[in-house]
């Protein structure tokens, strides 16, 4: 795995928005949907596109995380079953 400052910020921050990416690595944002999508196609991170909504505005992004890795369970009370 060749490390790219989005892989060290993914490694370090784990999983986040492509948008999130953007901005904390300073990087442009067409420029790191390229990279994450060369890096997906290399099988070094997961991602997947998602629509989120804020104040009923959509936003498209991709959400993405470095691939093998499983993002932590949200805090608090978990259902019983």
């Amino acid at each position: 795995m060749h490390a790219t400052p989005i892989l060290q910020y993914l490694q370090q921050h784990g999983q986040r928005l492509d948008s999130e990416i953007a901005k904390a690595t300073g990087i442009p944002l067409t420029t790191v949907r390229v990279s994450l999508s060369d890096l997906s196609a290399r099988g070094e991170i997961s991602r997947c596109n998602v629509t989120r909504f804020n104040d009923g505005k959509a936003i498209e992004g991709m959400l993405c995380r470095i691939a093998g890795t499983i993002p932590p369970k949200a805090p608090g009370p978990k259902p019983k079953g």
